[in-house]
This record gives structure tokens, C-alpha cells and sequence, in this order.
């Protein structure tokens, strides 16, 4: 089956990787696997990381060389593309959703800059609400901009008095 896998199928086993940040989260759905091909008698797989320094990356590899291995894929390599950098943009709504499930307020889509002056001064009088996954109010405020993760930011429910992460946007 190994070497007549389609992407497809191939894509479908690396489902079976969960983030370990995000474990309800698999990496084909964060979109850090960003292409899968044969090259000969090995199978490539390209991930690009949710940012340059993610400590999780050698654990996600290593995940999926050894899911690969164990549906009988002998020859498995990972290479890293840094470019286009990854972007919550490639968020589905879907996987938006799971985080909001698992108690994590989902990033919201992220600003293009056009290079003028204004994106060196910010304009705006605030930062848009981050909704609580809990109850949905707007009644939050960011406590910590680090949170358990680089990718992620510590905020406060006033509604329901509940702490909880923001996956940031990037």
C-alpha cells in the first residue's frame, strides 16, 4: 500500500497526529502539513511550523514519521518550509470551533499590513473583544500577552469569571 498511498489517504493517516499544544487538534486540520509526495521509494512530507521557534515541531515530526511507519510507510522523510510563513488564516471555521470546545478563545483573522506609516502607529482605540469560549461574552480582558504557549495569550471572562487562553493571530 505504501508506495501506491494516494495524498489524499496519506493526509488522511496524519490525521491520527494531534498538536501537542492543541491536542484536539490534528496537524493536517492546523495546516502545518503543507504537502505530502512520493520521490522514489520515499515519501516526503513538508511542514511548516506555526512559527520559526515552536518547541513542538521535533515532537510533531518525529509523530508523524512514526504514524507513517506504522501503516507501513518504510522510507518517510519531513522537511521544513518556512515560506509562506503559517498563518491562522488557514483556520477553518471547523477547527475554530474545536477550539472554542476546548476551552480556547479561536484567533481572529490577521491584518494585512500595506507598509504605510499608520501600521507603524496603531490608529484603532482598541484591540477588537476577545469572546469567552465559555459563555460567548465580550466582557473579557487580556491579563498576560504570554501565555502556556508563545502562540498563545492569557484573558479573563468578567461574565462568567473564567481564565482562559486566545490562540493569537499570526
Amino acid at each position: 500500500m505504501a508506495l501506491t498511498a494516494s495524498k489524499e489517504e496519506i493526509l488522511e493517516i496524519l490525521a491520527e497526529v494531534k498538536d501537542p499544544e492543541l491536542p484536539v487538534i490534528d496537524v493536517v486540520e492546523l495546516g502545518i502539513v503543507r504537502d505530502v509526495a512520493f520521490a522514489g521509494d520515499e515519501l516526503w512530507v513538508t511542514v511548516t511550523p506555526t512559527y520559526s521557534g515552536c518547541p513542538a515541531l521535533q515532537v510533531i515530526e518525529r509523530e508523524i514519521v512514526s504514524t507513517l511507519e506504522a501503516h507501513g510507510f518504510a522510507n518517510v522523510r519531513v522537511q521544513t518550509a518556512f515560506s509562506p510563513p503559517w498563518t491562522t488564516d488557514w483556520l477553518s471555521e471547523a477547527t475554530k470551533r474545536k477550539l472554542r470546545e476546548y476551552g480556547i478563545a479561536p484567533p481572529g483573522m490577521v491584518e494585512v499590513s500595506s507598509g504605510s506609516i499608520t501600521d507603524l502607529v496603531n490608529l484603532r482605540r482598541a484591540r477588537p473583544a476577545v469572546e469567552c469560549p465559555f459563555c460567548g461574552s465580550a466582557n473579557t480582558v487580556e491579563k498576560s500577552e504570554f501565555g502556556s504557549t508563545a502562540c498563545k495569550a492569557i484573558h479573563f471572562c468578567n461574565a462568567c469569571r473564567q481564565p482562559f487562553d486566545h490562540f493569537k493571530s499570526f
